[in-house]
């Protein structure tokens, strides 16, 4: 059975700057989110107080803003970065 066709699964062309955090793309979705992720637990980026709040260091600043952001705000933010 093929894999679903769906945007999760499409990959798309990253920004520079968020290569910077992720690695080369093209890559789908899902991959850049899981990535993100890594970054975020590798670097110790969430908030110790509020899990869901994310303080960003300067790789993943140049992607979402230097503002510490919400989880939820995040995504949206990253996804500016694909095309």
């Amino acid at each position: 059975m093929a894999a679903k066709n769906n945007a999760l699964n499409k990959p798309v062309t990253l920004s520079s700057e968020l290569e910077a955090v992720v690695g080369k793309g093209p890559m789908t979705r899902a991959e850049v989110t899981k990535k993100v992720w890594d970054h975020i637990k590798a670097n110790d980026l969430q908030d110790s107080k509020d899990k869901r709040m994310i303080n960003p260091d300067d790789k993943l600043g140049a992607v979402i803003g230097k503002e510490q952001i919400s989880m939820f705000k995040m995504t949206g933010a990253v996804s500016k970065h694909m095309s």
